[in-house]
């Protein structure tokens, strides 16, 4: 891949994830209008139980890591679980709003295709 179309990517990603980490400490983003009662729940037990709270920190971290392009590496491999997660609550509870989720896939799927080289070693039997 392309060094520089890798570093938009990476970029992208890294600003991508930010900003929906962050705006779980500061909800500057508009919530989706329509969510079942059960995605409702489930959210609901989510953010009663903290794990909002480390996902957020999660991401803000693989955002910045992403961004300046330190521990990117392991940041992508991390965020994937997040990535995962997100498609997979959509599409099972809120398939109207799966859009981002599926571009946060996308995008940390490149980045961890991006990044192959770094993973050489731990991939080795």
């Amino acid at each position: 891949m392309n060094a520089k179309v890798f570093m938009a990517l990476r970029i992208l990603l890294g600003v991508f994830i930010l900003v929906f980490g962050l705006n779980k400490f500061l909800n500057f983003l508009p919530a989706p209008a329509s969510m079942s009662a059960d995605a409702g729940a489930y959210f609901g037990a989510l953010v009663n139980s903290k794990t909002l709270i480390l996902v957020a920190i999660v991401e803000i971290a693989a955002g910045l890591a992403l961004i300046l392009n330190k521990f990117g590496a392991l940041l992508a491999l991390i965020l994937m679980s997040v990535s995962v997660n997100a498609v997979l609550f959509h599409a099972v509870l809120d398939l109207g709003n799966i859009a981002p989720a599926l571009a946060l896939l996308v995008l940390n799927i490149i980045a961890i295709y991006g990044y192959k080289d770094k993973y050489k070693d731990l991939l080795k039997g």
